[in-house]
């Protein structure tokens, strides 16, 4: 299984390609340009619909909100095209669990986390996914980064709020150091 996003998206693209040369299709009508158009929609649409699929292949047990008290989840998701990872935010941490039969969960509680940024590169921002990343005054993974998820303007925002919020109920304040 491809390593990243964008090995999986060359082996497909260079896989339409092949079909396209074995299959006998007339495509000298043509341009280069409306060719390489149409594979980068077949390949977008092709990876669209594997996710979609590994979406609906999710146990019960990751749609589940959990029933620990007080807490509450305000969003799930995972990795686009994995399915071996997956994260939760809720008001008093965030959840990474990932393994496919050996399941590792890693958790940074709201109130540790130093900073946030959010990143996309060309080909995530016409998927609409990217990467968060976590800086925690965790001396063991001081940082996280959530990979690939869906949106990741909005997670980024909802994880901003909620670490807002959480150091507010515990009467902490924001200070920056310089």
């Amino acid at each position: 299984m491809p390593q990243t996003m964008i090995e999986a998206e060359a082996r497909i693209k260079s896989r339409v390609w092949q079909e396209i040369a074995q299959s006998g299709l007339d495509t000298s009508g043509l341009d280069k340009e409306t060719l390489n158009s149409l594979v980068e929609l077949v390949t977008d649409a092709a990876l669209l619909e594997v996710d979609d699929m590994l979406n609906e292949s999710l146990d019960e047990e990751e749609n589940t909100p959990d029933d620990s008290g007080d807490e509450r989840v305000l969003w799930q998701g995972r990795p686009f095209l994995s399915a071996t990872a997956y994260y939760t935010i809720t008001n008093e941490r965030v959840k990474m669990r990932s393994g496919l039969l050996g399941k590792t969960y890693e958790y940074i509680d709201l109130i540790r986390i130093q900073d946030l940024k959010h990143s996309q590169s060309f080909s995530e921002r016409l998927l609409k996914i990217g990467d968060v990343t976590i800086y925690s005054h965790d001396v063991n993974q001081p940082e996280y980064v959530l990979r690939n998820v869906k949106n990741p303007d909005n997670v980024y925002e909802i994880l901003h709020r909620a670490i807002k919020q959480a150091r507010k109920e515990k009467g902490l304040g924001y200070q920056e150091e310089m």
